[in-house]
């Protein structure tokens, strides 16, 4: 339990911002926030579990079962399912199940999806019209700078894994609670990376023998109660745990020029293009020094990255 006794510094918790102070005050500094007491709609109040299941009837939707609450990317310890929405919603609220796939006490996650995965990106007006009539987004940004906006919905208990995107977001916590753990972009060397999502699945008491850089990683936390909006700024890392069963949109939108991203994104986490060709242009240069012997390797190696250092690093830790 060292992990918990570390410094944990509390993510700013704001009341009342308005578009003009995030604009000029927050959304600058790209630090996550928590902005509390803003006007979101209807949705707070009325989205019971009676209200979502008629709203939006019988029709189907793909959901992640998983037999535990840690879901894990890796070992892809979740089955694809599909279910009509109000059956599923009824599902995700309970705690013990008498229809079930895996087991009695299985967990469900929904993140809607276009009606095309491939092409089409997560919309709310598009996938659940009506339900999108009790929500006002908050809308800090430009309409062209509009991405997607992905409804989701978790059974108690369920944790996501820790991942980045590439644009940023506001997660709307409509109904119930989530604790959210964050860490900074900075922090990437300590994370143990497969792209973009973290190894390290349980971040309250990680496995040190295995991931001992970690401990490094600063930890910032916060908990998300009904009709709180966390920012997370684009290529932050977070940590997902609904404590209760509960409801939530994210919205994204582009920070960068819309030809930064990559065309066929439809979930907002592929590189940005450039991030991308650098990447490749890398695995060309590791894939060159090969040819040399391994202690010219190494001695190369390590000058390319003290070249990388001095060119792409930020100095300023603030």
């Amino acid at each position: 339990r060292s992990m918990e006794r570390r410094q944990q510094p509390a993510v700013e918790r704001l009341q009342a911002v308005t578009r003009e102070r995030f604009l000029r005050d927050i959304y600058p500094r790209r630090k996550p926030v928590v902005l509390t007491g803003l006007e979101l709609g209807p949705c707070t109040t009325k989205w019971t579990v009676d209200y979502l299941s008629q709203a939006e009837g019988s029709k189907e939707v793909k959901i992640h079962v998983s037999a535990v609450p840690q879901m894990d990317f890796l070992s892809k310890n979740f089955v694809y399912r599909t279910l009509p929405f109000d059956v599923f919603v009824r599902r995700a609220a309970e705690v013990k199940h008498k229809d079930y796939f895996l087991t009695e006490d299985e967990k469900y996650y929904l993140r809607s999806v276009g009606e095309d995965v491939r092409k089409d990106i997560a919309d709310i007006r598009k996938q659940f019209p009506i339900l999108a009539e009790d929500v006002h987004i908050p809308e800090y940004f430009e309409k062209e700078q509009f991405f997607s906006s992905v409804f989701r919905i978790s059974s108690a208990g369920l944790q996501l894994w820790t991942h980045y995107d590439v644009m940023d977001n506001f997660l709307i916590q409509v109904t119930g609670k989530k604790r959210v753990v964050l860490y900074s972009p900075r922090d990437a060397p300590y994370l143990y990376l497969s792209g973009t999502k973290s190894e390290v699945l349980d971040v309250d008491n990680p496995d040190l023998e295995k991931y001992p850089l970690f401990v490094k990683a600063k930890r910032y936390q916060c908990v998300l109660e009904a009709g709180d909006v966390l920012f997370i700024p684009a290529l932050w890392f977070h940590n997902v745990i609904s404590e209760e069963f509960g409801v939530a949109l994210n919205v994204f939108w582009k920070h960068l020029p819309a030809e930064s991203y990559d065309k066929t994104d439809t979930y907002g986490n592929k590189d940005p293009m450039a991030a991308s060709r650098a990447i490749q242009i890398l695995d060309r240069a590791l894939k060159t020094l090969e040819e040399l012997p391994e202690e010219y390797r190494d001695f190369y190696a390590r000058r390319m990255v003290l070249r990388i250092q001095e060119k792409a690093y930020r100095n300023d830790y603030g």
